[in-house]
């Protein structure tokens, strides 16, 4: 349990450094909350975790709604884009070539000029060492929802203000 918390500590202090691609994400989410637009959330695979907070949790982000592939979005609409790798790729690239701005979270290293925002947590291996020589524990969601109360309480600070 020690390694554990240390391992995850350790993961929490690397997402913070990555506070103004943070600070980003919440200020182009924050313009459909100002704007009275909506945030879709595209959450893939244990990402849904994040949609399921923000949509059904008790500290859910204002104005949001789960992307569907018949959402139809208008230009003070945001998108937020989460995924392991590249599985929000074809739909950042979509809303790219439609001028629509997208923030994007992915957990294992990547770089792409598709999002407006872009947050890599840079999850690639497991935390812990395992008895066959490898790693095992990846908290994708657990980095994710990380994220995704820092750009919360990002959010709710710029609306009240």
């Amino acid at each position: 349990m020690k390694m554990l918390t240390t391992q995850l500590t350790g993961l929490f202090q690397r997402i913070a450094q990555q506070e103004e691609a943070i600070e980003d994400t919440a200020r182009l989410l924050a313009q459909a909350a100002v704007g009275e637009g909506t945030i879709f959330l595209a959450a893939f695979g244990e990402m849904k975790a994040v949609a399921s907070a923000a949509t059904h949790g008790t500290e859910q982000l204002p104005r949001v709604l789960e992307w569907q592939p018949d959402s139809i979005l208008t230009s003070v609409d945001r998108v937020w884009i989460l995924a392991k790798k590249d599985e929000g790729d074809e739909l950042a690239d979509r809303l790219a070539d439609a001028h629509m701005p997208v923030a994007m979270l992915v957990a294992e290293t990547k770089e792409t000029d598709l999002a407006d925002a872009f947050i890599s947590l840079k999850l690639d291996k497991g935390l812990l060492p395992a008895e066959d020589g490898g790693r095992t524990l990846v908290p994708h969601a657990m980095g994710a929802l990380y994220v995704y109360h820092a750009v919360k309480l990002l959010i709710d600070e710029m609306l009240a203000e």
